[in-house]
């Protein structure tokens, strides 16, 4: 079973994901910034990395850069979901490693379908 690791300011967006996440049957760590993410990403080797963009203490995109700095996770997918649009911040966080982008709210099954592109043995 893949994990997935997700990243969000937001309690009930983490819950939300987690369930539909593990209901799709993926194991899921959650943190709800990026420092508490890099701690566990210590520890841990996900398949598959969801985060949001605008979080206290470090954004999504410099969590970006600090996760591909780590060659453990130079080819694990990142996904940024946001509610956010503007192609400048989808061509900062590509350029940080960003593998795709999701605008919130996304459709539970837009979400699956990308998720079983970017974890296709899970």
């Amino acid at each position: 079973m893949a994990t997935i690791h997700l990243i969000d300011d937001s309690a009930t967006m983490l819950m939300s994901m987690e369930m539909l996440l593990k209901r799709a049957g993926y194991d899921v760590i959650k943190s709800p910034d990026g420092p508490s993410a890099l701690d566990t990403l210590a520890s841990a080797s996900p398949k598959l990395i969801i985060t949001d963009l605008n979080m206290p203490g470090m954004n999504g995109i410099e969590l970006i850069k600090n996760i591909k700095q780590n060659g453990k996770f130079r080819f694990t997918p990142i996904l940024m979901l946001t509610t956010e649009s503007q192609q400048t911040r989808r061509d900062e966080a590509k350029q940080a490693g960003a593998t795709g982008w999701l605008v919130k709210p996304v459709e539970p099954e837009q979400l699956l379908g990308i998720v079983k592109q970017l974890v296709p043995a899970a």
